[in-house]
């Protein structure tokens, strides 16, 4: 399906974007700083809270054997608490509701549901901020026990830490202002300003697919926009699943412009170099996803927010 010069408006056009990343699979390799005042879900867009955390309730909880027989998930569940590198701010994956103080989202979610494997209590874990740049270093330094925060696999990051899953993929998307006509393919690129997100495989992807681009790397998601929307950069490359969590927020402001772009990009759940937590997960994950709750969880945070009525299939785990 190609994305050329899509613009986000609402829930129907919301549907357009999350159609594409049904086919497509849905990922993100950069973190995201807060949001700025407006980006924001609307009433139409809004996570059912009630319906979610009745799902992450309903979670199955591993037997005393199954935590014993891995050291990464008996020490979690020696210390009374899952420490997880995640992030707060994104629309989609994991957002804080500031009214009743719950982090909310796909990423989450599974975060919630694989507490409560381990503790059997899903409130029972620990948030560390995290960006893309800062996503290894916690697991090497002993911050966190796992990283859920839209994390793309790749062999450099397989050097220091290990990776479950993967659990979704994605593409690069190109964003430009609503009214920019300059840019509506890869190849309108050359010459041009182009943000990526420094620790995201944005910039490397550029590199190869957009060789005469000019890249200005910004930190996090919200700099790059800011980049955007002020004029300093004509164009923001990252994953589409992010690019569509940004235009939710900002209807009518931005545009997709061409098709997605690169690599097919698996992104899964960080751990400690060479932890047999790997296995642990990946079981976990497996029965997740036989069970059904990986389906009903995309539904919540994502189809039943986007108007559609069938979620993907998730990749196979260990591919």
């Amino acid at each position: 399906m190609s994305l050329s010069n899509i613009s986000v408006t609402r829930r129907s056009a919301l549907g357009l974007g999350a159609a594409t990343l049904a086919l497509l699979g849905l990922g993100a390799c950069g973190g995201e700083a807060p949001a700025p005042a407006g980006d924001e879900a609307t009433e139409e867009t809004k996570l059912d809270s009630a319906a979610y955390d009745e799902l992450i309730a309903s979670g199955f909880v591993a037997t005393d054997d199954e935590v014993a027989a891995s050291q990464w998930a008996s020490k979690v569940k020696e210390a009374g608490t899952l420490r997880v590198g995640g992030v707060q701010t994104s629309l989609l994956f994991s957002s804080l509701n500031e009214q009743d103080g719950k982090t909310r989202g796909f990423d989450a979610g599974l975060s919630q549901l694989l507490t409560r494997y381990i503790l059997g209590d899903e409130s029972k874990q620990e948030i560390t901020q995290v960006t893309s740049d800062t996503r290894e270093s916690v697991l090497q330094n002993d911050q966190v026990d796992v990283v859920f925060a839209t994390y793309s696999i790749n062999d450099d990051r397989k050097k220091v830490i290990s990776f479950a899953g993967p659990y979704y993929t994605t593409q690069q998307s190109i964003l430009v202002m609503a009214d920019n006509d300059s840019i509506n393919s890869l190849d309108d690129l050359a010459g041009k300003n182009v943000a990526a997100q420094s620790g995201s495989t944005g910039p490397g992807i550029l590199e190869e697919y957009a060789p005469d681009a000019i890249i200005q790397e910004f930190k996090t998601d919200e700099e790059a926009r800011t980049a955007l929307s002020q004029g300093r950069v004509d164009a923001y490359v990252i994953d589409t699943a992010m690019q569509m969590g940004n235009m939710t927020r900002n209807p009518g402001r931005y545009r997709l412009a061409g098709d997605e772009f690169g690599p097919v990009d698996a992104y899964g759940i960080g751990l400690p170099l060479d932890s047999d937590g790997v296995a642990f997960v990946n079981a976990w994950l497996q029965r997740l996803q036989d069970e059904g709750l990986w389906t009903e969880l995309w539904q919540l945070c994502i189809g039943d927010r986007a108007g559609i009525d069938d979620a993907p299939e998730p990749p196979a785990i260990g591919a």
